[in-house]
Parts: structure tokens; sequence; C-alpha cells
């Protein structure tokens, strides 16, 4: 049912709307009383639990950040079985992202163009909601992603990323770093060694007891790859998150005329799985079994989960692919039909 009602309805609707109202129904989810009747679908077998991070993950397939910027819809998401939700990118600062339009479906390559901009109401605002949210009882287990804000120098990129991670770590379960997005001028050079080691020594300091990982570009060459891989376990973090959306536009199907149209932004999608894949397992390679990687980029069936799985993976994470088809009960009993407008 699905295909047909992405090609009739859902692909003639600006992407970015067709977000806003999945969001608004995954919202309402927990609100209208069908929460516990959708969960009774949804939740994930009991053998499938994963214990990193110091926490128990019900399932090892979760909501990539993204998805839910301002962690709205944490319940609801929650209810439709994901084993874990990852809210954001949230910045220092308030900020309302790139104009519009900024989101872009590449339907011959089941990928999608975004250069949103880390469009979010701000950490105090985050903080306030995410305090309620914590205080629910069967939620599932949260990721807080943080950026640096726009308006702020890269400069100054490290106590931008304090304001964000005092207030935001102690309402996570785990927090991430995010060095990667290729929508916030300066950002992906953070990731340059001598910049991202005192990056991520500050904010290690600053998280207290909550686990932090740091979450990487795909383009990334393999021995930049390796090295990052070795300041995370040189630095006593908990994990790495790989990998983030690609600049890269090669081997894409969909007309070139198109691709030159849309411009900058960052690619996600089916085209993403191979390199994501091959950067999972160089960092497999690189770092003790028990430090937690999350694998994310191109996930689309539950075959791809499996696969992450086999090659390393802690935990899976997906978005792009509930565009298109939906989650083909990627590593659980996730069918979220509610989410595929996304």
């Amino acid at each position: 049912m699905y295909p047909f009602f992405f090609r009739h309805v859902l692909a003639r609707l600006d992407p970015e709307r067709a977000h806003h109202l999945a969001f608004t129904v995954i919202r309402l989810i927990p609100s209208r009383g069908i929460g516990r009747l959708v969960h009774a679908f949804t939740r994930p077998r009991t053998d499938q639990a994963v214990h990193t991070l110091g926490l128990r993950f019900d399932s090892p397939f979760g909501v990539a950040a993204g998805f839910d910027k301002d962690g709205l819809a944490v319940i609801g998401l929650g209810r439709l079985g994901f084993g874990h939700v990852e809210v954001g990118t949230i910045t220092a600062l308030p900020q309302p992202g790139n104009p519009k339009p900024r989101l872009f479906r590449l339907v011959p390559d089941r990928a999608v163009i975004n250069r949103m901009g880390f469009n979010n109401q701000g950490a105090a605002a985050a903080a306030v909601r995410l305090a309620r949210v914590g205080s629910i009882a069967g939620r599932p287990v949260l990721g807080i992603n943080i950026g640096k804000s726009r308006a702020t120098a890269v400069d100054d990129a490290t106590s931008d990323y304090l304001v964000s991670a005092r207030a935001l770590a102690p309402l996570a379960d785990y927090l991430v770093v995010n060095v990667s997005s290729p929508n916030t001028p300066g950002l992906r050079g953070l990731q340059e060694l001598d910049q991202l080691a005192p990056l991520l020594t500050a904010v290690r300091a600053a998280s207290g007891s909550t686990p932090l990982l740091v979450k990487i570009a795909p383009d990334l060459r393999d021995e930049e790859v390796t090295r990052i891989a070795e300041l995370v376990v040189r630095l006593g973090l908990d994990g790495i998150i790989a990998t983030n959306t690609t600049i890269s536009r090669e081997g894409l199907s969909t007309d070139a005329a198109r691709i030159e149209a849309i411009g900058a932004g960052g690619l996600s999608g089916a085209p993403l799985r191979a390199r994501s894949l091959a950067v999972l397992r160089l960092i497999r390679a690189s770092v003790p079994a028990g430090l937690c990687v999350i694998s994310v980029g191109g996930i689309d069936t539950a075959a791809d989960v499996a696969e992450r799985l086999d090659a390393g993976a802690t935990l899976v994470q997906g978005y792009t692919a509930s565009l298109f088809s939906g989650w083909e009960c990627a590593g659980s009993r996730v069918c979220s039909a509610v989410m595929l407008t996304a």
C-alpha cells in the first residue's frame, strides 16, 4: 500500500510540509489514548534488547537525529517501537535554519538532499521540554545531539558547545557532539584532530557522567576515520556515530540538471549505504569491542540492520528510508506507518 500512497499522494507534497504532517500525527499518538494500542503491535521482541552505554535499549534500532529536532515527539516515537530516539541537532542559540526550500527528494536514488541548517528552538527551550520527557515512564532511551550555533564563530565553537552540554547533558541518556553536518559553515573543520581533541575534552568534562559520543562525516579519508576512532579511545569517550550526510554526488541516477539546480546540502539515503558500512568497519577495527558504535546511513530494510550488526555496530539508526517505503520491520517489529511521510 505504501509505495502506491507515496507515488500518488506524498510525492506531490513539499517534503518539509510532508514531514510536519507526519510529525503532528506522531506527537498526537500518546495524547489520543491510542499509544498503548499502537505499542502492542510495534514493541520490540524481548530478545532484541541491547545493553550498552550503561543503558538497556529495547531494540537495536532507533531514530536518527534530524527527525525530531526539538524533542517534541519522543514519546510518540517510543510508542512506535523504536529502541531509542536521538533528538536534535540542538544549538546553544535558537535559529530558524536556512531559507526554504531546503529539503529535496531524489526519488530515483531513494535519497534526500537537505540543507536545513540546524533549525531548532535552542538549548534552553529544549531543556525545559526534555525535563518533562525524562519523567515519563516507559519512554525510549533519549539521545541528545548538539551542534554549533550558526552565529557563533568557529574559534568560539567550544564555548558554544559547552552552553548546550551543560544545559542538556543532565537530561540525556547519552549526548552526541555533532561536528559533521555540511550545512553549518566551518563545522566540519572541527573534525581536524587539533580542533576536535580540545573540543571533546571540554565537552567531556562538562557532561559529567552522561555517556558522550561524537558523530562523524562519511567524507573523511580512511586514515582520518581511524585517527578519530583512536582519539575517541584515548580521550575516554563512550562511542562514535557513523555517519552523517555526505556532500558527494557521485553515482546518482537523478538527472544531473536537477542535482545542479538543488545545489548545496547533505545527501542521505541509499547512496550512502556502502560508505557508511565501510566507515563502520574501519571504526570497529580500531576500537575496543565494548565501545558503542552506532551505524546510520542507507538503512532501508531489516537485512540492512542485520548487516550493520554483523559488521560490528552496537546500535543502528534510520530516517531517510522511511520517506520512500517505510520501515520493513527493521530489526524489530517496527512498522511505523505514520512516520512514512517524514
